[in-house]
């Protein structure tokens, strides 16, 4: 019988277990569990890996705590931007989008990329645009503001850095203190089917329309049949050197690798020696799951139809 399973990470670094309030940490918790639930549903109920993965990025989107949809970041402007994307195993089948603004689920838009647009990837105010056309929710401004993700931006606004996500990090460019806030999930369906999808709010501060590594298929978002569907999180533009989701694919189908060794391989190994951290989730056709990530920690989860029902953080 073909096992269903969906796999979800919120985000990897340096997250320390005494840096979190027991308050905060159940709050994540919480979370992570609604979104491989809502992702666990569409598979249990006989649905497709593409509306598995689209449900529970719709979750952590919804979810301030994650820098992804109501919880995006500021840019350098005031602005929140968002980056999504989301790929179809068993078609190769892709969507994209960069840049959009008051987009309530820009996994959502990136869907309808795929299906409605004859393209892959739409970027600014012409994914907006298709957006509107096509009937996707819109929030003002206000949906999107959080005092917390606004003192964080104003602490740093007025210089030229930029950081990975959270109030208490320490700036780019140091070692220590950063945690890099994408959303994603990976799932295989009940006709041995995977997919996989990624949502991201960016860098605090960022500069110059950056796009990180979250919306581009095959660095940060990549499905095949053939081989794993792949979600990462991490320090973009090292993510996007290393063409990390295609790289897991690649040694799966040219070195015959399994899928946790492909990914220890990307994150253990090669990323490594960019100095690149973070981590990425992955699944296979046979509903296979790995979670690996070189930082202290990544939020994730894993629920499958063999019993497994976890959510985790820290590098234990």
């Amino acid at each position: 019988m073909q096992k269903i399973s969906i796999a979800i990470h919120g985000g990897a670094g340096t997250i320390l277990k005494e840096d979190m309030t027991p308050a905060l940490e159940e709050a994540y918790r919480h979370g992570l569990s609604e979104a491989l639930q809502a992702g666990y549903a569409v598979l249990e109920n006989g649905g497709t890996a593409i509306n598995s993965v689209k449900a529970a990025v719709v979750v952590l989107e919804d979810n301030p705590l994650f820098n992804a949809g109501k919880g995006s970041v500021f840019t350098k402007k005031g602005l929140n931007e968002m980056d999504a994307a989301i790929m179809d195993g068993s078609t190769l089948e892709a969507g994209a989008i960069a840049g959009v603004r008051n987009i309530r689920n820009p996994v959502e838009l990136a869907e309808e990329v795929m299906l409605h647009s004859g393209h892959v990837f739409l970027s600014g105010k012409g994914a907006n645009d298709f957006a509107i056309r096509q009937g996707i929710k819109l929030e003002s401004d206000d949906y999107f503001y959080s005092q917390y993700r606004y003192d964080q931006w104003r602490e740093i606004r007025d210089s030229d850095l930029y950081q990975l996500d959270h109030k208490n990090d320490k700036l780019v460019g140091l070692l220590k203190g950063k945690k890099f806030g994408t959303v994603g999930a990976v799932a295989c369906d009940g006709d041995g089917n995977i997919a996989a999808a990624t949502s991201t709010g960016g860098m605090t501060n960022k500069r110059f329309g950056r796009i990180g590594d979250s919306p581009m298929i095959g660095i940060g978002t990549y499905a095949n049949n053939k081989t794993c569907a792949i979600s990462c999180t991490g320090h973009g533009e090292i993510f996007i050197k290393a063409v990390a989701a295609y790289d897991v694919s690649c040694l799966m189908e040219y070195k015959n690798m399994s899928l946790q060794h492909a990914c220890e391989e990307v994150v253990l190994k090669k990323l490594v020696v960019l100095n690149g951290e973070g981590g990425l989730i992955g699944m296979d056709a046979k509903g296979n799951a790995a979670l690996v990530f070189n930082s202290a920690g990544m939020y994730r989860g894993l629920k499958n139809s063999d019993g497994q029902n976890e959510v985790a953080i820290y590098g234990d």
